[in-house]
């Protein structure tokens, strides 16, 4: 079930006094890939899959980074992230697309996906961390976590693009245990590696 970001919100009548209840999770939720982490900086955090009532944490995520991280992260300024952009990002099937987030005290502090078309068995990979948890080793977690997830949903290869000077996520991906291959063209670095 997708999430309409801006749609308009039907009346429903008033709305009933106590407490209200969390959001309920989608309904194929994996909450199998749920679990906590110890960083190597020994800061314990939670990895999840996103969901769609991650909308305003991701919001908050982006606008915590660094000019430079996001730069990095979508290779142009980038400063706000759209509507349409909030909520692909946020609604995703689980399956040909997944999420992870890794968060700390209630925020986003990293997030990590994948994505493959139906039948697909290569899948795009990509992910950014908050600026003051990078090099505490959780980009690598994130990389791990997805590919386990991918190779149980079919997803035999990953494949990633990212700025030449962008040596933190080329390091990650050299250091991940997988055979890595990658071409330059025009600055930018594709990797391919299989997760099997």
């Amino acid at each position: 079930m997708r999430a309409t970001v801006g749609a308009p919100i039907p009346d429903v009548g008033p709305v009933p006094a106590g407490p209200v209840a969390p959001p309920a999770d989608p309904p194929a939720y994996p909450s199998d890939l749920e679990r906590d982490v110890v960083s190597d900086a020994s800061t314990r955090y939670h990895l999840r899959p996103i969901r769609p009532a991650d909308a305003p944490g991701l919001i908050a995520f982006h606008h915590h980074l660094a000019a430079r991280s996001v730069y990095l992260r979508f290779f142009s300024f980038h400063p706000e992230l759209s509507a349409r952009e909030v909520e692909r990002f946020t609604c995703v099937d689980y399956i040909d697309r997944l999420a992870l987030v890794a968060e700390l005290d209630g925020r986003l502090i990293a997030v990590g996906r994948f994505e493959s078309g139906p039948g697909e068995t290569e899948a795009e990979v990509a992910f950014v961390v908050s600026d003051e948890f990078q090099h505490h080793g959780i980009g690598t977690v994130l990389l791990a976590e997805l590919a386990t997830a991918a190779r149980e949903r079919g997803i035999l290869a990953f494949r990633a693009e990212t700025l030449v000077e962008n040596r933190a996520m080329l390091d990650v991906f050299h250091h991940s245990g997988f055979p890595v291959s990658s071409s330059v063209e025009f600055g930018t670095v594709t990797v391919r590696f299989p997760i099997v």
